[in-house]
């Protein structure tokens, strides 16, 4: 079975197409974005990609910067899966699906240099 799986995917990457038929480029649609959605976040939104629904809540704290780049704010990425979404995630302390999804995003923002981490420190060493 795996074999034949493997097979119909490598048809389909030659057609340019994926598993649900979609392009390789296409979105999942429709799209919609709806912002601050979570009353007690700083800033949140919810992100609805076809059937797969997204929901970011943004909280910030003052605290010290680590030694090693004390004129550095910082970051830290967490995430959850529902086990409303899966049968696969299960209530308590993060899986480790959760916990490299977090380590991807947080990979992500940091290396793409989408945040300024100078500009998040008040006050160097502090």
């Amino acid at each position: 079975m795996y074999r034949e799986l493997k097979n119909h995917v490598i048809r389909l990457l030659d057609a340019n197409r994926r598993l649900d038929g979609r392009g390789l480029l296409d979105y999942r649609t429709p799209i919609e974005v709806t912002y601050g959605v979570i009353k007690t976040a700083e800033g949140s939104s919810r992100v609805k990609l076809g059937d797969t629904e997204l929901i970011v809540g943004v909280k910030m704290e003052v605290g010290e910067p680590y030694p090693e780049t004390p004129d550095e704010g910082t970051i830290i990425v967490g995430a959850e899966l529902l086990p409303l979404s899966s049968p696969d995630f299960e209530l308590g302390p993060p899986g480790i699906q959760a916990i490299e999804l977090a380590r991807v995003v947080d990979r992500g923002i940091r290396e793409s240099k989408a945040v300024n981490f100078k500009k998040l420190c008040i006050e160097p060493g502090k």
